[in-house]
């Protein structure tokens, strides 16, 4: 495993510290069982908070990472949001009968957007309800919405029994800005935990979302982000996509 340029034990907290901050994303419509296993042993190597994987690989993760200590995480209905919801919610229960320890949930945009907001409770709360114990990660889309839309998505999302709201699902919709976490850490209550997520490429940024208050970032770039940590080197944008 790479060390710290700076072998003291301030030095080795503080890259424990960052490590469990990300949960390391593998999204793609084309894993193989060797992209996987790499994904798996650099969350190993650099004990990140989660592996995120799609939900056809949750069984051999959940297997893989037993006893690791770094939790299992996937995703349901990315990036559309479009699945029906009695479909989203069979998927959660299947997903924690796999070993799932957390979900980020794509609600369906569409209904906030044209004022459906039953719709977009039910969308949010049937997933909770399936997930049972599981964390729902909530993707809100911030860039998408106006101010007064993103007020409505934070307050349904928290009376459907959200645990983490999280900005935006990936780099696509919009790059991670510490303003947007420190408006969800502002409108939320303290038992609401908040997820960065969205072209997260670099230390700083890592550094500057959490100061924000984002409580965990969702990155593929991950591994490239720690050994720019460990090496102060910069290797952003080499082996991430746009989660």
């Amino acid at each position: 495993m790479l060390q710290p340029h700076n072998n003291d034990l301030h030095t080795s907290n503080r890259t424990i510290d960052l490590a469990r901050r990300i949960q390391s994303t593998l999204i793609s419509n084309t894993i193989t069982e060797a992209s996987w296993q790499k994904h798996l042993d650099d969350c190993l190597q650099f004990s990140f908070h989660a592996a995120m994987v799609p939900p056809c690989w949750i069984k051999r993760t959940a297997k893989a990472l037993s006893g690791s200590g770094i939790r299992v995480a996937s995703f349901i209905d990315l990036p559309f949001g479009t699945m029906l919801t009695a479909s989203k919610a069979l998927e959660a229960a299947h997903m924690v009968s796999e070993g799932v320890n957390e979900i980020d949930l794509m609600p369906n945009v569409g209904f906030l957007l044209s004022g459906l907001e039953r719709e977009y409770y039910a969308d949010i709360s049937e997933v909770v309800q399936a997930a049972k114990n599981i964390p729902i990660k909530v993707m809100l889309e911030l860039p998408l919405l106006t101010p007064q839309q993103r007020d409505r998505a934070v307050q349904i999302s928290i009376e459907a029994g959200v645990a983490y709201l999280k900005n935006a699902s990936s780099g696509v919709v919009g790059i991670a800005k510490p303003s947007e976490i420190e408006y969800l850490r502002r409108v939320a209550p303290l038992h609401i935990h908040v997820k960065a997520s969205g072209g997260i490429k670099t230390v700083k940024q890592v550094q500057d979302l959490v100061a924000a208050g984002a409580d965990l970032v969702g990155t593929s770039a991950g591994s490239a982000i720690m050994r720019e940590y460990l090496t102060g080197t910069s290797a952003a944008g080499s082996e991430a996509s746009h989660y």
